[in-house]
């Protein structure tokens, strides 16, 4: 049976895609350079937040996803961050391919209120890998990839900025159900205000919540 190992040797974001994407790089290495007629992946990745310290500024805006930063050493649990599938062309012995993470800035997503809230560094992830196998020199196996495979890997904070920047500069946005848009919309036409931001300062200005 023929063993499989995989690395992930780096990320970018993806400057012409339609929306927020990264690209991440896997190097798979197959045992005694077998012959790989395709390979079928699956891939969850998942964000290991144990796995690195935070500053003050950073744990308060972690608070609604873990608590306070006192009870850290039971409710810092894996977050997960995305599923995705690639076929991977024939290779023998090792190849390089692309793992496209289509991305949300919803913030309504953990994972994107984790990314959110970081300042600087690296994001900790963990790939966990499946799939099929389609291997033989001289004929045809189909072998599985079991869930063991897994490859850990540090993004870099500001390669996920340089992508979310690239879609939604200086700026984000909220989802909210449709009766409150509607009410919102009615309060910005009898207002007449000229844009959501606007409709939105002013609301703040009422509650007293900005700070000049």
């Amino acid at each position: 049976m023929t063993d499989f190992a995989f690395a992930c040797t780096g990320v970018r974001a993806d400057p012409y895609a339609a929306g927020p994407t990264l690209v991440f790089k896997l190097r798979i290495t197959a045992s005694d350079r077998a012959r790989v007629h395709a390979l079928a992946l699956r891939c969850q990745i998942r964000i290991e937040p144990v796995r690195r310290g935070y500053g003050d500024a950073e744990a308060a805006r972690l608070s609604d996803l873990f608590g306070e930063r006192s009870r850290w050493g039971g409710s810092l649990h894996p977050v997960q961050f995305a599923q995705v599938s690639v076929m991977v062309p024939g290779f023998t012995g090792e190849a390089e391919t692309d793992l496209v993470v289509p991305c949300t800035y919803d913030m309504d997503v953990a994972s994107t209120r984790y990314f959110h809230a970081l300042e600087e560094g690296e994001v900790p992830l963990l790939m966990l890998f499946s799939g099929t196998a389609f291997t033989g020199a001289g004929g045809f196996r189909v072998e599985p990839v079991p869930w063991d495979k897994e490859a850990a890997f540090r993004m870099p904070v500001k390669t996920w900025r340089e992508m979310i920047d690239q879609h939604f500069p200086g700026s984000g946005w909220v989802r909210l159900p449709r009766d409150t848009m509607d009410a919102l919309l009615a309060h910005r036409s009898r207002r007449a205000l000229p844009s959501w931001e606007a409709t939105v300062e002013e609301l703040l200005d009422t509650a007293g919540e900005r700070t000049p």
